[in-house]
């Protein structure tokens, strides 16, 4: 993330000018991102006028990180992309129903005036890390290359039964039903090849706790593979599961490390286990 910039104004000038000046490799949109959300400060006071105008001396901060009026909690955020912790129950974006709150909506209302770009989506009661785009641009640089660009995208899955495996990889080719329910096909070729690794963290009477990994970005992949050894996610009744303990899917998503889809640096986003995942599971 940038860190904060501090600068002297040279000569008298409207702000909006003088920033789009110093951030010439940001959008006009950015830039009046950056007023809107209160992240610019002259001589110590914060200012959000487009038109302020500067005089010569004059100190301009800005701020990045530091003001957060999204409703949502954000894991990272700058002039490209931004990563959010998403709630269970909380669509991705907008289905047929109209009016509904999503996760893009509440961060397009964030980042106005500009917009905001879906990279990738996840399940309404899937909770955890969330990537967006901040331009066209940068949404077609990940959603081209999310599989190189994607080093490790790692869940946190509650399944029913006590698992008898320290370690396993599922491998399958998936398919989507007229329902729009997915189904695993063990012959070559049969649908998308969908690759899941998964580990088991703890145990409990009658559950298990696993840490799981996706080789493969596929539809359901994590839902339908746990149904495929026998360990159901819980909650989830579309994929066979029999019980809800928590009242909601019991699966967040926990780790995201990608490429930078400018810089090309590794950068590595965590989303805190959900506590009801953590109750009454003992150490295996």
């Amino acid at each position: 993330m940038r860190k904060n910039a501090e600068l002297t104004v040279k000569s008298q000038t409207p702000l909006l000018t003088f920033l789009l000046d110093n951030f010439r490799g940001e959008s006009r949109n950015y830039v009046k991102g950056l007023l809107k959300r209160g992240q610019v400060s002259v001589d110590g006071k914060v200012c959000t006028s487009h038109s302020q105008s500067l005089e010569s001396g004059q100190s301009v901060k800005i701020s990045f990180g530091k003001v957060n009026t999204c409703k949502l909690p954000i894991l990272y955020e700058d002039g490209d992309i931004i990563v959010i912790d998403k709630p269970a129950g909380l669509l991705s974006v907008d289905t047929d129903k109209r009016g509904e709150n999503t996760a893009y909506r509440t961060v397009n209302d964030y980042l106005q005036p500009s917009r905001v770009f879906i990279v990738h989506r996840l399940d309404r009661d899937t909770s955890g890390v969330m990537l967006f785009a901040k331009s066209e641009r940068v949404k077609r640089i990940l959603q081209d290359n999310w599989s190189d660009m994607t080093i490790r995208r790692s869940y946190t899955a509650l399944v029913e039964g006590e698992a008898d495996f320290t370690q396993k990889q599922i491998k399958s080719w998936l398919k989507q039903t007229g329902s729009l329910s997915v189904y695993s096909s063990q012959k070559e070729g049969d649908g998308k090849l969908a690759i899941t690794n998964c580990r088991v963290i703890k145990i409990s009477h009658g559950y298990s706790l696993l840490d799981v990994s996706l080789e493969t970005g596929r539809k359901n992949q994590i839902r339908v593979h746990m149904k495929d050894i026998g360990h159901p996610v819980a909650g989830d009744r579309k994929y066979g599961a029999k019980s809800n303990p928590h009242g909601r899917l019991g699966l967040h998503a926990s780790a995201l490390t990608i490429k930078h889809p400018t810089t090309q640096e590794v950068i590595y986003f965590k989303s805190p286990l959900p506590h009801c995942f953590k109750t009454d599971c003992n150490s295996r």
